[in-house]
C-alpha cells in the first residue's frame, strides 16, 4: 500500500470517486463547472451517488444528499473515521477473507493477468463476503464489496441484498489513490452527510446564494439504480415540480439529463421545458458509449439544465 499520508502529485485536478457510479459526472466536470454559480455559500448535491460533482464543487458549505441509505452511511464513516485507521481495516477484511493483493503482490502471484483481471481467482472469497454483509450490513464490508464488485458498483435486489457478482479489480494503487484523496477532502471540507428523499429535503436552509446541482436517475435509463423500478413517472413529476419550487425561491439549480435514449425522447421533459423560457438547456459533449447499459448504435444525448 502507498503512504496514505502523501498525494501522488501527477494526479488529476479534479478528486476522482472512489465509487463507480453509472452516470457519474466525473469526466463532465470540465463541461459543467463552468455554469455554476462562482459564489456560492451553501451547495446542495441533490443526488451525489458517487459525488463526483459534491466533492469538487467551491462552496462555503456543501450537503452530500442521497436517498439510498448504505451509501450515506458509508460516507459518513469515511468522514468520522480516521485516514489511516480506514485504511488498515479495509486491508485487514482482504486478508481475512483472503482476497487478492495485486498492489502487493501483482497479477502473475494469483495465476491472473490484468487483461483477464483477478475475478476468477476472488469469486469464491468474494461471495462468502457478499453473504456475511448482507447477514450483518457492516459498512466497510460494503465497501470491500464495492472494490471487488463488477465494475466497482452498486447493486442490491428487491430484498436489499447487494448482488453484484466478482469484478476484475481488487484495492489496487489507483483505487488507494482514489480513496485516499476523496477521504482528505471529506473531512478537510465542510460537508454535510444527509439521507432523504428530493420531495423531504428543507428548502427554508437555503437561499438566493445557494446552489442545487440535481443528476437525478434517469427516467429512460435501465442502469443498475433503476432495476427495481426505483424511479418511475411520478417521481419525474414530483422531480420537475420541485425544481419550479426551487426557482420560485430564487434558489439557482442546475439539473443533468438526457433528452435523448437508446432511441427514446424524453417528451416529459421536453414539454416541460416549451414553457420554462426562463431555463437554459446547454447540450454537453457526452455520449454514454462505455456504459454497460448502453450501445453505440443508439447513444444518450446529455443536458445541463440551469435557471441562472
Amino acid at each position: 500500500m502507498s503512504n496514505i499520508n502523501q498525494i501522488n502529485p501527477l494526479y488529476q485536478e479534479f478528486i476522482p470517486s472512489p465509487l463507480n457510479y453509472i452516470g457519474g459526472k466525473y469526466r463532465l466536470l470540465k463541461q459543467i463547472f463552468p455554469f455554476f454559480p462562482k459564489d456560492i455559500n451553501t451547495a446542495l448535491d441533490l443526488f451525489c451517488g458517487g459525488a463526483s460533482v459534491g466533492i469538487n464543487i467551491e462552496a462555503k458549505n456543501i450537503i452530500l444528499n442521497d436517498s439510498l441509505v448504505e451509501l450515506t452511511r458509508l460516507y459518513q464513516t469515511l468522514q468520522s473515521q480516521d485516514l489511516e485507521t480506514t485504511f488498515n481495516v479495509i486491508c485487514k477484511i482482504i486478508n481475512t477473507f483472503k482476497l487478492s493483493n495485486s498492489a502487493k503482490y501483482g497479477y502473475e502471484f494469483y495465476g491472473c493477468n490484468s487483461q483477464k483481471g483477478l475475478s476468477s481467482y476472488n469469486k469464491k472469497q468474494f461471495l462468502k463476503l457478499r453473504e456475511q454483509y448482507n447477514k450483518e450490513k457492516y459498512i466497510f464490508h460494503f465497501f470491500v464489496l464495492i472494490v471487488f464488485a463488477f465494475n466497482n458498483q452498486i447493486r442490491f435486489n428487491s430484498k436489499g441484498e447487494f448482488n453484484l457478482p466478482c469484478g476484475k479489480r481488487d484495492f489496487n494503487t489507483n483505487m488507494q489513490e482514489k480513496l485516499k484523496r476523496f477521504i482528505i477532502n471529506l473531512q478537510s471540507k465542510n460537508i454535510e452527510i444527509s439521507n432523504k428523499d428530493f420531495r423531504k429535503i428543507d428548502l427554508d436552509v437555503l437561499d438566493s446564494k445557494s446552489f442545487v446541482y440535481i443528476d437525478p436517475p434517469y427516467f429512460l435509463a435501465t442502469a443498475p439504480y433503476n432495476e427495481n423500478n426505483a424511479w418511475e413517472l411520478q417521481d419525474e413529476l414530483d422531480l420537475l415540480e420541485f425544481l419550479e419550487m426551487l426557482d420560485c425561491k430564487s434558489i439557482k439549480f442546475a439539473l443533468s439529463n438526457v433528452i435523448y435514449h437508446k432511441g427514446k425522447e424524453h417528451k416529459v421533459l421536453k414539454n416541460w421545458l416549451k414553457n420554462k423560457s426562463q431555463f437554459k438547456t446547454h447540450f454537453l459533449n457526452f455520449h454514454y458509449k462505455n456504459c454497460n447499459y448502453q450501445t453505440k448504435r443508439n447513444l444518450s444525448k446529455e443536458v445541463l439544465i440551469v435557471n441562472f
